[in-house]
């Protein structure tokens, strides 16, 4: 096996071995006898000195919040130093989790008043995304804010600005940007592997209760646990509502729906992938098909976005869609399709396929066809394309972990995040302006060089 290639972070296999399949650039064919599998080398993580620890809390100590936090302590010389959360079932399982010796508070400016909180991560319901991010930078604070970045396209200039005033490190966290699927379809992307791309599309299936947002609701639930007024300062007062708190993603004064908690996957990953800034028309279908609970959002969506030309690729269209009532139990995934090939994308593998390019000058090509056709009593056959398979390696942590990876190596070296508040924007605004294109029934036009919204 070849030494990784220096210029590479990953350190990907560039060289095959002779009996492997190997894409070419350009117009030539993906010269395989079958098709294989091939692996990337495991990545290095950053090493750090005994000056480098970060201490870290967390704001928002739900599912997904408990999530991040752990990923983060994985890295080497994070320390977690302090929770907020609003129900005091989620601060009392903090110190089970993290240690009896963390702070903890129903108060998140008391977490950024805090010396020795280094960075934060903001994992709240989407309704204060932008408050909390900005209130943090301008305190001195990192921040790592999960997506979408903002629950409303109008309330991302102010966390773009937060960012380039203070300086900060900010991270949103679409968590598969930095991995190595991405990273690897990006690099074949760009080696022309599937010639020159015109479509894409993305594909999220769920099924069960809980991936559904049909989250369980604690029997304390009450006035008593829960800070409901400072849940809903900063939206429509209502009185105490137990659901609209612990499964706050199926009401839209405090989540973005389908398109918010999945579409910005897929359009955050498309756009690492092909250097894109967004789409500049929007439009939206779906409905309220199963889960007819109260929830003021749909539970199929379908979304389809053009994508003008512009100088880091041609012209295409993107459909995205997104079932939870689905039966199959289906998985996720992110299609590229180009004039000569497409890939299939997930974060830790991907798939090629090209088309069959054979000169039928070829005697190679020749005597096969022969032979096939006498096996299939003189019958033509069917061709399938050629398919290559990347895998990572066996010990990967995975894309969640390299994006922190990332936001913690840039708080150290005062470096570059893969996915800062201006990519975090332009990944989160198309998907908001799919919600409002759906709720509105009209198709919505972006800008996603100036980023700003455009009349019809």
């Amino acid at each position: 096996m070849k030494e990784p290639d220096e210029a590479s972070r990953r350190g990907f296999i560039k060289k095959l071995a002779a009996t492997a399949a190997a894409v070419t650039v350009g117009n030539s064919l993906l010269a395989t006898d079958k098709p294989g599998t091939f692996h990337y080398l495991k990545q290095e993580y950053n090493h750090f000195g005994p000056n480098d620890q970060v201490n870290i809390a967390l704001i928002g100590a739900g599912g997904m919040g408990t999530s991040d936090l752990n990923t983060a302590l994985q890295v080497p010389g994070v320390k977690v130093v302090a929770v907020c959360d609003l129900y005091d079932g989620r601060l009392a399982d903090a110190k089970k989790k993290w240690g009896n010796d963390i702070f903890t508070t129903k108060i998140y400016k008391e977490i950024l008043n805090r010396k020795d909180v280094d960075a934060v991560i903001v994992a709240t319901p989407d309704h204060w995304h932008q408050q909390i991010s900005v209130d943090a930078m301008r305190a001195g604070k990192h921040v790592y804010c999960e997506k979408p970045m903002v629950h409303s396209v109008m309330e991302g200039p102010a966390v773009i600005k937060a960012q380039q005033e203070t300086g900060k490190i900010f991270q949103v966290g679409s968590q598969g940007v930095s991995s190595l699927g991405n990273e690897k379809a990006k690099e074949l992307l760009k080696a022309g592997a599937i010639g020159e791309l015109n479509y894409a599309e993305g594909f999220w299936a769920r099924r069960g209760a809980v991936e559904v947002w049909q989250y369980p609701i604690p029997e304390d639930a009450s006035t008593q646990t829960v800070d409901w007024e400072t849940y809903v300062a900063n939206t429509k007062k209502r009185p105490f509502d137990s659901k609209r708190f612990f499964r706050w993603r199926n009401y839209t004064d405090y989540g973005t729906g389908m398109a918010g908690d999945l579409f910005v996957h897929l359009f955050s990953s498309l756009h690492f992938i092909t250097g894109s800034m967004g789409p500049n028309k929007i439009y939206a279908s779906g409905g309220l098909r199963y889960w007819n609970d109260g929830r003021e959002v749909p539970d199929v969506l379908l979304g389809t976005f053009d994508y003008a030309k512009a100088a880091a690729h041609p012209a295409f269209n993107l459909s995205l869609r997104c079932n939870f009532v689905d039966g199959t139990s289906g998985t996720t995934y992110l299609r590229l399709v180009g004039s000569e090939g497409a890939m299939d994308v997930t974060w830790d593998s991907v798939t090629l396929k090209r088309n069959k390019m054979i000169d039928n000058t070829d005697p190679f090509y020749i005597e096969k066809m022969k032979q096939m056709g006498q096996a299939s009593g003189g019958r033509k056959m069917m061709l399938p394309p050629e398919q290559i398979t990347y895998d990572a390696e066996k010990g990967y942590l995975g894309g969640p972990y390299d994006h922190m990876n990332n936001f913690i190596t840039a708080i150290r070296t005062n470096g570059k995040v893969t996915e800062d508040a201006i990519f975090g924007y332009r990944a989160a605004a198309p998907a908001l302006l799919c919600n409002d294109s759906y709720f509105k029934n009209s198709p919505m036009f972006w800008d996603p060089e100036k980023m700003k919204t455009l009349k019809g």
